[in-house]
């Protein structure tokens, strides 16, 4: 990973970003990180966040946030809030979301009981779409090897699983941030980020934004990402200094100098 100051910035138009761990800092939005998020929006950035969060906080983020959209639970859905209305788009339809949440508890039962220490994510109530186990937000944190057998567990019964810095999701289906991220910006925006992918930055910091890091060329990782070091499927091109929403606020200001 090539420090952050190696990058160029010139052309820049949008920045995606993972929250948890990257525009967050030990589980809280600072001040400087969202002034950060406000900059960027000034500037004539696009400001979309990819996360593993539920439709319950996405719906929140949206119309309150300054961005202009957010994909949520790992590419489950995209919502934007445009002309006084939130528009939803989802890739299942509400039957097939209804259905896979009957099964999603009985995987969860399974899970708990296999794995010590874990629990049912404190958002779980919130989602639509999968299924989140938690292992080091609100409960005392397991070591990695542990989130690897709840992502194993979970595909054995035929889940996608990625690892996030503090949860452990599973879903029905073979999308991710990346692929509604593509769909978004050509739904709302007009864009084909396949031609465009040199326009845009993608910040994060965990093992489930690694698809995202192999295709944005300008990917970076804010520090704490070393801490999956050998665990990424791809690293992100560069790497902040800062770690976490220090680490964000640092990559905007290298935006915009």
């Amino acid at each position: 990973m090539t420090p952050l100051s190696a990058l160029d910035a010139r052309g820049v138009r949008a920045v995606l970003l993972d929250i948890d761990d990257t525009l967050t800092s030990e589980g809280k939005l600072t001040a400087a990180a969202y002034a950060a998020l406000e900059r960027l929006q000034r500037a004539g950035k696009r400001v979309v966040p990819l996360t593993g969060r539920p439709a319950g906080w996405c719906d929140h983020i949206a119309r309150m946030w300054p961005v202009d959209a957010v994909v949520g639970e790992n590419g489950a859905f995209y919502f934007r809030f445009s002309g006084k209305r939130l528009h939803r788009r989802y890739r299942d339809s509400p039957d097939v979301r209804a259905k896979n949440r009957e099964k999603l508890q009985a995987i969860a039962a399974r899970i708990l009981a296999a794995v010590p220490g874990c629990a049912l994510a404190a958002d779980q109530a919130y989602r639509e779409t999968d299924l989140a186990i938690d292992y080091r937000e609100d409960v005392a944190p397991l070591p990695l090897e542990a989130a690897e057998r709840i992502a194993g567990l979970m595909r054995e019964t035929g889940l996608t699983a990625k690892l996030s810095s503090i949860h452990v999701n599973g879903w029905f289906g073979d999308y991710d941030k990346l692929t509604t991220t593509k769909q978004l910006f050509v739904d709302e925006f007009g864009i084909d980020l396949e031609r465009t992918r040199g326009d845009a930055v993608f910040v994060g910091d965990s093992p489930n934004d690694a698809p995202l890091f192999a295709f944005f060329e300008k990917s970076v990782g804010v520090a704490n990402v070393r801490e999956f070091a050998g665990r990424l499927a791809a690293e992100p091109k560069f790497v902040t200094r800062a770690a976490s929403g220090a680490g964000f606020a640092e990559l905007v200001e290298h935006l915009l100098a």
